[in-house]
């Protein structure tokens, strides 16, 4: 692809409830450009309120990308996000030198920025008997045996994401070393530099923003999206945070109230993964998300200083 001008990629990354989305849409106002989603469950049509989408009004401030992009029947891997964003951002920089991806699911952001790491063939029959051991002995003995394989890994991931733990699972198994060891090598040279901002917030403020965002999600119709989206709880889209805590109390495993308790305990349990997974990158520089000035000051000084 045959540019004039480098051009720059904003990232705007952060645990849940950091105020990634107000951020990006007054770092993408600012240089009149456009926004491209890195969070993995805002794809799907069928999730708005637990995934915390931007609203209407915010959608019409910037024009956005990979928001309501896909159904929660659709298998829309991590793979499948780097090309559709590639594609899309040699158009973007086209008509902008710099466009902003927002998001807080790392491994899109490093797959967007930095590729995919290659992995190893893992048989067929290494995943079936994950999936068997996930069915007769459940989500807790596969989390119990990533921690014992692959510590470091157990640190990042979304523990209670049977996909993503059958996938490190497998590879571990398949290759004898730990599926961290695996990603770990050389980036791919991208036709953009990649500007990293991360917003940040006192732990106690973060916790008490999550436990209010949860109930806010409740208040707007949580319970009744979840309860339309039970039928499939099976598909990989809904092995998240704030649905399936709502699905055990359809199958009255628990109380509403106890519910809803694990969706602010399993919430704050994420965010904080996300952000040992952030801050053990350097390359991200910190910032309040409530910093707008700082923010475009720091940009600008980079994109200078490239050029």
């Amino acid at each position: 692809m045959k540019m004039n001008r480098q051009k720059h990629l904003i990232v705007i990354g952060g645990a849940t409830a950091t105020g990634k989305t107000t951020a990006a849409i007054q770092v993408a106002q600012h240089f009149q450009t456009e926004i491209l989603s890195a969070d993995s469950r805002q794809f799907y049509r069928e999730m708005s309120i637990g995934t915390a989408k931007p609203t209407a009004d915010e959608l019409a401030r910037v024009p956005h990308h990979f928001i309501n992009s896909h159904s929660v029947q659709t298998n829309y891997s991590v793979g499948d996000f780097e090309a559709d964003a590639l594609i899309l951002l040699e158009k973007l920089f086209i008509k902008h030198d710099v466009v902003v991806l927002v998001g807080g699911s790392g491994l899109f952001i490093r797959a967007c920025c930095e590729g995919l790491d290659e992995f190893p063939e893992v048989p067929p029959t290494i995943i079936a008997e994950l999936e068997s051991k996930l069915k007769t002995e459940g989500i807790a003995a596969l989390q119990a045996e990533l921690e014992l394989v692959d510590p470091i890994y157990f640190e990042q991931v979304d523990l209670n994401n049977p996909h993503r733990l059958i996938r490190a699972l497998s590879v571990c198994r398949a290759s004898g070393v730990p599926f961290s060891s695996f990603r770990t090598k050389e980036k791919k040279q991208r036709f953009f530099k990649s500007i990293y901002l991360l917003m940040e917030l006192e732990r106690p403020v973060l916790y008490e923003k999550i436990n209010s965002r949860v109930d806010e999600m409740i208040a707007q119709g949580l319970l009744e999206e979840a309860s339309s989206l039970h039928p499939l709880k099976n598909l990989n889209a809904l092995q998240t945070v704030g649905y399936q805590e709502l699905f055990d109390f359809f199958e009255e495993k628990c109380t509403l109230e106890e519910a809803i308790d694990k969706i602010k305990q399993n919430s704050r349990r994420y965010a904080k993964r996300q952000s040992t997974w952030f801050r053990k990158d350097p390359h991200w520089q910190s910032f309040s998300p409530t910093n707008i000035g700082g923010m475009i000051s720091y940009i600008e000084a980079e994109i200078e200083a490239g050029d």
